[in-house]
């Protein structure tokens, strides 16, 4: 599953930053530079690992000779409202953001392998994960019946569909005719363009290399296109 990667960028022409500083003020948050460091720290491995270093992790990393020195300035970034605790759960600190008020929901949809955007081709989809994304980004607001596939293939170029992305459907829409859907032609599934011909359907590849799917015995919709998310390579 793919990463949110951020960029760190330098300091804007004729803005001095000091080298030493003794305190660091964070969301109106008077923060030692120990204290902003274990902040960085911890924000740096959640965004890594999916989860927040233990005491035991941030004493070694900081050279601490027990983890009571690293509990202590935990605690105190707690007191300071920087991190949030969780109680009752390990590692469940969460690092608080000034723009708290202005995130929008974030919601998970799951990942049900991936989707041939070539020719056909028969197998089994399986559950490999899911993608953590906000509505607002979206576009939409999922529903249970949402849910994302990964492309494989480049016949859907002519949509802007490339290899890698990954394809959100919504299940038990009616596809209407340009729809991108995913669907089981024959029991051999495609990521194609929904199409109908004199009141009967078929599929078209958006790339001339690609020929139209015409099914012999059923065609099946399985979701149609909704969203579409571009893995960053």
């Amino acid at each position: 599953m793919g990463r949110l990667y951020l960029r760190s960028f330098a300091a804007p022409r004729g803005l001095t930053i000091p080298e030493k500083v003794d305190t660091v003020q964070v969301n109106s948050m008077e923060l030692t530079k120990r204290q902003q460091q274990i902040l960085e720290f911890i924000r740096a491995q959640q965004q890594a690992t999916g989860q927040t270093p233990s005491l035991r992790e941030i004493a070694r990393h900081f050279g601490f000779r027990s983890m009571t020195a690293a509990k202590d300035h935990v605690w105190a970034l707690i007191r300071k409202g920087a991190l949030k605790h969780h109680s009752g759960k390990a590692r469940s600190w969460q690092v608080v953001s000034g723009l708290e008020e202005f995130r929008s929901p974030v919601v998970d949809i799951p990942v049900y392998g991936t989707i041939p955007a070539g020719f056909s081709e028969e197998q089994k989809q399986e559950a490999t994960g899911c993608i953590s994304v906000d509505v607002e980004s979206l576009g939409i607001r999922p529903t249970a019946r949402t849910f994302a596939l990964q492309v494989r293939g480049d016949s859907m170029i002519g949509k802007h569909i490339v290899d890698g992305d990954y394809a959100i459907f919504e299940h038990g829409l009616t596809p209407r005719s340009g729809d991108v859907v995913a669907a089981l032609i024959d029991n051999e599934s495609a990521l194609k363009t929904f199409l109908i011909d004199r009141g009967k359907p078929y599929l078209r590849a958006e790339n001339p290399r690609y020929p139209k799917l015409i099914p012999v015995t059923e065609l099946v919709i399985q979701g149609v296109m909704v969203a579409l998310i571009r893995k960053r390579k």
